[in-house]
């Protein structure tokens, strides 16, 4: 009876090992009353009283709101690696759902593994302590850091690494010019941060996109219908790594950010990869 019971505990140990070690892209910081004007300011003013940089935000759809940041832990994780500018920012999603106003964050623990940037457990501990030890979702079971190391949707479609090339320039300072002057020019696309990557020649544009297959809205209307919703997904990004553009591939981006989405679904947006890498392509053009 005692070796039986010593079993289950060890079996219980495990099971809860394992829980543990998988992942979801969101943390819920918490689900508020009030209005979402009120929650932004509140949330904004809060993780600039806790040591993370508010690098820009905006407004994708009605009802949700996108606010940027920034961390000196994130920001060096990310200039650890080459292409690690992708993770130089997390994206915190501030969304009227009903009578309440949800608030969540990007994991960092997730994305500093999906991203191979490392755990993040600094970054991850100053959001405990600036929000709390939450709960996490976005994936019904998760993912593992070795599954998200690796990950893609399914076989044939691409990794991280498949980046989406958008064009190359003479230099690092004639791509981040011209990629600026094109953003501020545009009707569709709209500049949400940009932040340069200590010790490298990356920078990060986050670029709200307004219409198309690719669309902000659209996107997240088929595939956002949860009841805790993903609008820390947003936005899109454009990496200028040295003197070329880089965008993660759109069938990796949006499925690493719904790793529960369903072919179905997934069918749905089927043009929104192509409509984002040539949305954002247009910033790269001469």
């Amino acid at each position: 009876m005692i070796r039986h019971a010593f079993l289950a505990v060890i079996l219980m140990l495990a099971n809860a090992s394992l829980a543990q070690d998988r992942l979801q892209p969101y943390r819920l910081i918490d689900n508020q009353e009030g209005s979402l004007a009120a929650s932004v300011a509140s949330t904004r003013a809060t993780l600039a009283d806790n040591g993370f940089t508010v690098v820009g935000e905006y407004g994708p759809y009605e009802n949700a709101h996108v606010i940027a940041i920034t961390h000196p832990a994130l920001l060096e994780a990310a200039g650890a690696e080459e292409f690690g500018g992708f993770g130089a920012v997390l994206r915190v999603g501030v969304t009227a759902v009903d009578s309440m106003v949800q608030r969540s964050v990007a994991n960092p623990a997730y994305w500093g593994a999906a991203l191979h940037i490392g755990d993040l457990a600094a970054v991850s501990a100053a959001l405990d302590a600036t929000f709390g030890d939450n709960s996490t979702f976005g994936s019904r079971n998760g993912l593992t850091t070795e599954k998200l190391a690796k990950y893609r949707y399914m076989m044939m479609m691409p990794r991280l690494r498949d980046h989406d090339e958008l064009g190359s320039f003479a230099s690092h300072e004639e791509a981040v010019t011209t990629i600026r002057a094109n953003l501020a020019a545009s009707d569709d696309l709209r500049a949400v941060f940009e932040v340069a990557v200590p010790g490298r020649d990356e920078v990060l544009f986050g670029v709200g996109i307004g219409s198309g297959a690719g669309a902000d809205a659209t996107v997240m209307a088929a595939t956002d219908q949860a009841d805790l919703k993903h609008t820390a997904h947003l936005p899109y990004a454009l990496l200028v790594s040295g003197d070329t553009a880089y965008a993660m591939a759109g069938k990796f981006r949006i499925a690493v950010a719904f790793p529960d989405l369903g072919m179905g679904t997934f069918m749905k947006i089927s043009g929104a990869p192509n409509a984002i890498r040539e949305s954002l392509a247009t910033l790269a053009q001469p």
